[in-house]
């Protein structure tokens, strides 16, 4: 205002003063900021009441405030206008209501009015960001979820008018994160799928802000992401979150927090340097600051509780690689306001060590608080803030307390505790004093021994060395010391010629020795028991059973079963007529393995021959053929000799000699006619026997149906041995084999034979004979 309107305006206060007059009313308008100059705002006169007729007379005049130029009064039929641009943002900051009081003084008579004027936000302004563009430098080896603060954009407006949301193009490697902070929302770029500089080394992304208005408006920020190579390793630090309590009147310089982020990285990979986040408040940066190189914070201002209770810094910690990683977290300073003293502990007796046994309501400590402090900050709470089997007693005199167990207790459970004891005053705000007790607790023999696997299985190759360690057993009880001690013995049996005779047990540490080699063929699984004994007043003990499965290993040698001759040996002399052709079968060798496995499948090979290009032998079945058809030059006796060998580790083999004589084809028919007769009653007496044998089996059959049917509705879960127990079992497959010798034709029923074991011709045990009705040169049948 200039000069003459200054002194008008205080003779208008002055004549108020005098005359008493006081403001006679109040008018309320609202008009949005975008309205023109020279918008009528309202007609002052015509809501004051005042006749159009008397306004000639009467003089209008803002006289108030320093924005009074914006508005203006009509002379002439009072109506308020704008005279200036309103500029809400500039008028009023912040989200809340914008109003503005406007006093009119009115002339002749002189009356003072007040005019409340709202300006109502419109959305004029678009989010803006501080930069057009962004840079990022991230490394390939970046994990999905780190987050990276993008520029906050900014909006004037107010309200719905003011920035909602961020929006960012679609791609498969970024996604937008806001953070609420107080009234702000901070976009975060968060990367959600692992990027691959080999693949694409640079990302363009476009991050939109919108305000909350209808249709929006819209601000953008261009977002280039480098994808580079990287050290491995960014800084951590031993917390996401950290909570200190500082004191209100703790002096500038004072250290208060030690930042502490390790990089596992070596030379400058592994340097870390500590800086505060980007979207720390100005005020809080003054009052705190952190020194780069340590990671210490200080306090550099004045610390007030009552301007403010908590503080959050953001602290990044960043490595001095050429492409730094940055870790991130929180710290939050709880400042509190605080009487002069804490109260005070004083253990007056203390037993650090009790025994498990103790019962309910022993005492084991005293204790007695005590504060320097009178009235309400001199009383103190005593209380036990660790879930610990103890509670406080009070006792008689004031302040003075008894720490007594309030359940019973279990060394092997917890065997150690640390009792908190929590002496809080009664000021505003209350100090606490914490005072912890350190008790040991003693073991009793109150735990057996136990074994881990009940029962114990152990597998054991045979031909173990006889008075070596084969395996051990191990129980743990939970005692400590001599209660802990355990010793091992094996439960006898009453027999002289038990298993258990040949075993064992070290009764300090479990080792158990054989004192005999076992056989796979002869013995495939046993049993016995060992105790564990503590050493405790009175000792405990626990059995457990012992399952010893006995593994099969290639120790015997494949057995020629064919051929074989009158003395024994594995020789045989098969004739063939010479027009035959080629693929004739000759004759099979067969042989069997007592072993299993492996070690017990057979192979077969030629390793000597008199023509190698006129037979043939099948590595697998054993069958030898003829190659081609005989010729003139042919010679009339072949020598064989077969190679047949195991799979075992070391294989183990024989040898059968087959000689093989080429006859004329009418030589072959001859023998055969004579041999004829013979057979025809042979063949009489070998139908009868099939028949029986068919009835003996089909009976056999529905027997082990029943059986089986009743062992399945008496099954049980609990077994001794992994084998077939069969006291006629030898470790090998049932075969049912046909064979010559001479001229009777011979077919095995019975199970394989024990190693050692010959067939004598002429001997039907497990032995079936059957007339040959075929001729000399015809080929043999296995069942």
């Amino acid at each position: 205002m200039g000069t003459d309107t200054k002194t008008r305006f205080a003779f208008y206060l002055a004549l108020l003063l005098v005359f008493g007059k006081q403001a006679l009313a109040q008018i309320r308008y609202s008009i949005p900021e975008e309205v023109q100059e020279g918008t009528v705002v309202g007609n002052v006169a015509k809501d004051l009441g005042l006749e159009i007729t008397s306004l000639i007379a009467r003089r209008f005049r803002v006289v108030s405030g320093s924005k009074d130029a914006i508005f203006e009064v009509n002379q002439n039929n009072g109506a308020l206008y704008v005279h200036q641009h309103i500029d809400r943002e500039e008028l009023c900051q912040g989200s809340g209501a914008c109003l503005m009081e406007l006093k009119i003084l009115v002339e002749n008579p002189l009356e003072i009015h007040y005019v409340i004027v709202e300006i109502t936000d419109v959305n004029d302004h678009s989010p803006s960001f501080p930069e057009r563009e962004q840079r990022f430098e991230i490394a390939e080896h970046t994990l999905p979820g780190r987050r990276f603060q993008l520029h906050t954009a900014r909006d004037p407006d107010a309200g719905i008018n003011s920035i909602r949301t961020y929006t960012l193009t679609a791609n498969d490697h970024f996604e937008v994160n806001i953070r609420q902070s107080d009234e702000d929302k901070i976009p975060f770029l968060v990367l959600k799928k692992s990027l691959d500089r080999e693949q694409k080394d640079k990302h363009t992304l476009l991050v939109t802000a919108v305000d909350g208005d209808k249709p929006p408006r819209s601000g953008t920020l261009n977002v280039s992401i480098i994808v580079l190579d990287s050290n491995d390793n960014r800084p951590i630090f031993s917390q996401e979150i950290y909570q200190i309590e500082i004191y209100e009147n703790a002096p500038m310089g004072t250290s208060i927090f030690q930042m502490n982020a390790t990089d596992s990285d070596e030379g400058t990979n592994g340097i870390v340097e500590y800086s505060l986040g980007k979207t720390l408040r100005r005020k809080i940066s003054d009052i705190f600051e952190l020194d780069k190189l340590t990671g210490e914070i200080k306090i550099r201002g004045v610390v007030d509780y009552e301007e403010n209770d908590v503080y959050k810094l953001d602290v990044e910690a960043s490595d001095k690689a050429t492409l730094p990683l940055i870790g991130e977290c929180r710290v939050i300073i709880q400042i509190i306001d605080v009487n002069d003293n804490a109260p005070e502990i004083e253990v007056t007796s203390l037993s650090n060590t009790v025994s498990e046994d103790l019962k309910p309501g022993t005492v084991i400590s005293l204790i007695s608080v005590a504060d320097k402090d009178s009235d309400t900050n001199g009383k103190i709470i005593t209380s036990i803030t660790s879930d610990v089997p103890f509670e406080l007693k009070p006792s008689y005199k004031e302040n003075i307390y008894s720490v007594v167990t309030k359940g019973f207790l279990d060394r092997e459970e917890v065997s150690h505790y640390e009792i908190t004891i929590k002496a809080t005053d009664c000021g505003e705000p209350p100090l606490s004093t914490f005072k912890t007790l350190d008790i040991q607790i003693s073991d009793v023999n109150d735990n057996s021994p136990h074994f881990d696997q009940t029962p114990l299985e152990f597998y054991l190759v045979e031909n173990n060395v006889p008075g070596n360690f084969i395996f051990s057993v191990s129980a743990t009880d939970n005692d400590l010391n001599d209660n802990a001690a355990i010793s091992y013995h094996i439960v006898r049996g009453g027999h002289q010629n038990d298993i258990m005779s040949f075993l064992n047990v070290n009764s300090d540490n479990g080792h158990i020795s054989a004192l005999k080699s076992f056989d796979f063929e002869t013995m495939k699984t046993f049993q016995f028991q060992v105790v564990a004994t503590d050493s405790g007043t009175p000792s405990l003990s626990s059995n457990v059973t012992v399952n010893v499965f006995i593994l099969d290993q290639n120790d015997n040698a494949p057995v020629i079963l064919y051929p074989v001759s009158s003395n024994g040996s594995a020789e045989g002399v098969e004739e063939i007529p010479r027009n035959v052709n080629a693929g004739h079968l000759v004759t099979k060798v067969r042989a069997y393995d007592a072993d299993i496995g492996y070690n017990g499948w057979l192979l077969f090979s030629l390793q000597d021959v008199t023509d190698h290009s006129l037979f043939g032998l099948d590595r697998y079945t054993g069958q030898i053929r003829t190659l081609r058809s005989f010729t003139e030059t042919d010679e009339a006796e072949h020598k064989l000799v077969i190679l047949v060998k195991d799979n075992g580790n070391v294989s183990l083999s024989a040898t059968a000699t087959v000689l093989v004589k080429v006859v004329e084809p009418k030589e072959a028919f001859a023998a055969s006619d004579v041999k004829s007769a013979t057979k025809d009653e042979e063949e009489n007496n070998v139908t009868f026997y099939l028949i029986i044998t068919l009835g003996s089996v089909s009976t056999l059959f529905l027997i082990s149906i029943i059986v089986l049917i009743a062992m399945q509705c008496s099954k049980t879960t609990d077994y001794t041995s992994k084998y077939l127990q069969e006291t006629n079992y030898d470790g090998t497959l049932c075969h049912s084999i046909q064979y010559r010798s001479g001229d009777k034709r011979y077919m095995l029923v019975g199970p394989r034979m024990s190693i050692g074991s010959t067939i004598v011709p002429g001997s039907h045990a497990n032995t079936l004979v059957l007339p040959d009705r075929r001729s000399a040169i015809s080929e043999v049948r296995y069942v």
